[in-house]
């Protein structure tokens, strides 16, 4: 497993252009880089409690693999209000927007950026947040990664032990604990001290408190899985292919199979990392880029020639890389051939890798990778 050693050194290539942009519910601070391409969707993120846009997500965009995507996509990065590096405190009495008003502020956003529309990334917080943008704005979202994604308000036993908690522990240590596994926190001392440095110093303590107390207190993501031939049309429900990410060894496992429970299994793809922890986008930035390109192109994106050393690469070391895998990975129909060719290799991929020796398979609307 990697770890990052020092978040300054992992500044994407290009500062790229910040925005506030004024919307219904306070200013929401964005970093674009690049400029939207015809009309292709940008790829939007949208980071953790705890975390902010580089802290989250440098490490992937920086990945090389992850580069090749971004050749061909404008890529909006949103830092939830206040969380931006040197953001200044709110001034007393502020109140800060609910999970829904941060969804509501995303459609300020695309307008003022002349986006129509995107490819989500989000991350706990994040996730939760692109969900509710979703199900809100559905002809604005082509696709999303959800990673360690929960759709369940905090229950009652949860809040309980959360307020005890906070008597003994300080905010930083809820957070982790929030991030990361008691063996995690024990075993990647390196990658933990990092965040904890981050979490504690690079970030206004009163600001997170604010976004922490509004994820705290969420509602229950109304959405159910629809019954084919029955309801598929009415029922409530990401109508975009979405791929759900966890490690196997964080704290939101539970969570996120829950999410994948509710959700239309043929545009519904759950990948759970094999020996990853709470942040599979640091640690596992390589395989996490090879599931978002095939993802990608499999709704017609990204020119087939881009995958296909990839694709050679990974059957020759399939021995290294196990993947196991029951559905596609969005029911987004295509009509290319480039599109038709992704998707067949994805499956040749899954399979071949299953030839050379599976382990520890998931269930049957699942893929597991094994590093």
């Amino acid at each position: 497993m990697s770890a990052i050693l020092d978040l300054d050194q992992i500044a994407c290539s290009g500062n790229g252009v910040e925005h506030d942009i004024e919307t219904p519910h306070g200013v929401l601070h964005v970093t674009m880089r690049g400029v939207p391409k015809g009309n292709r969707p940008v790829i939007l993120t949208y980071h953790d409690i705890g975390l902010n846009h580089k802290s989250c997500f440098n490490t992937l965009f920086n990945y090389e693999d992850m580069q090749e995507i971004t050749q061909h996509f404008a890529v909006v990065h949103v830092d939830a209000p206040g969380q931006q590096e040197g953001a200044p405190p709110f001034p007393s009495g502020y109140r800060y927007p609910t999970m829904e008003e941060l969804a509501e502020m995303l459609p300020s956003v695309m307008t003022q950026l002349k986006v129509n529309s995107m490819i989500g990334i989000g991350v706990g917080a994040g996730a939760y947040i692109l969900s509710l943008f979703a199900l809100n704005h559905p002809s604005l979202v082509e696709g999303l990664v959800l990673i360690n994604v929960d759709p369940c308000a905090e229950g009652w036993i949860d809040w309980a032990a959360s307020k005890l908690s906070g008597w003994t522990s300080d905010l930083v240590d809820i957070i982790m604990s929030h991030h990361f596994s008691a063996d995690e926190l024990s075993d990647n001392l390196e990658l933990i001290q990092t965040y904890r440095l981050h979490i504690a110093q690079d970030i206004n303590q009163d600001n997170l408190a604010l976004f922490c107390g509004s994820y705290q207190y969420r509602q229950d993501l109304d959405i159910e899985r629809p019954i084919v031939g029955l309801n598929e049309d009415t029922v409530k429900t990401l109508k975009c292919p979405a791929l759900l990410v966890v490690g196997d060894t964080a704290p939101a496992v539970e969570a996120v199979v829950e999410c994948n429970s509710r959700l239309n299994p043929i545009k519904t793809t759950l990948l759970k990392m094999a020996d990853c922890g709470g942040l599979p986008q640091v640690v596992q930035p390589g395989k996490l880029a090879e599931a978002f390109k095939y993802f990608v192109q499999g709704m017609g994106y990204i020119p087939y020639v881009l995958l296909s050393h990839l694709s050679n690469e990974s059957v020759a070391t399939a021995g290294m890389t196990r993947l196991a895998r029951s559905r596609t990975a969005s029911s987004s129909s295509i009509t290319s051939m480039d599109s038709s060719r992704s998707r067949n290799n994805l499956n040749s991929l899954l399979e071949g890798s299953a030839t050379g020796g599976l382990d520890n398979q998931v269930g049957p609307q699942t893929m597991e990778v094994s590093c």
